[in-house]
């Protein structure tokens, strides 16, 4: 099983399979990943604990616990934790290829720039 730190919070490959990867992501209170897009696959968020923003395209939603999204492949995105409790969330990524040089950063809390990959090949976000 694969876990990542990251300065947002964590992430756990639940389940890998070419066409597919599952994760469990925890994002920190008042933390933020990058506003990103794939050009290769698309994600589906499950709320499982805490409550999520989202931004998908031009729109910005509040997702509570078994709530879920969808996130289409090439749409600009981004989880945010606005609570005040960490939240956890099931992301399920589907695509012909899920490697991690198909992200494409848009604006990141961390300066990280589209070259520094948020985790090793087989990873996420």
């Amino acid at each position: 099983m694969e876990i990542g730190e990251r300065p947002w919070g964590t992430y756990t490959v639940l389940e890998e399979n070419r066409n597919y990867k599952i994760k469990r992501i925890e994002v920190h209170p008042g933390e933020r990943l990058s506003l990103q897009m794939h050009h290769h696959r698309s994600e589906h968020w499950i709320v499982v604990s805490g409550t999520a923003r989202v931004t998908s395209g031009d729109r910005g939603f509040i997702l509570n616990v078994n709530e879920s999204t969808f996130i289409p492949m090439g749409t600009r995105h981004r989880l945010e934790n606005p609570g005040k409790i960490s939240l956890c969330i099931i992301e399920v990524q589907s695509g012909e290829y899920l490697g991690e040089d198909d992200i494409v950063r848009f604006q990141d809390d961390y300066n990280r720039d589209q070259d520094d990959r948020e985790s090793p090949p087989g990873g996420s976000l």
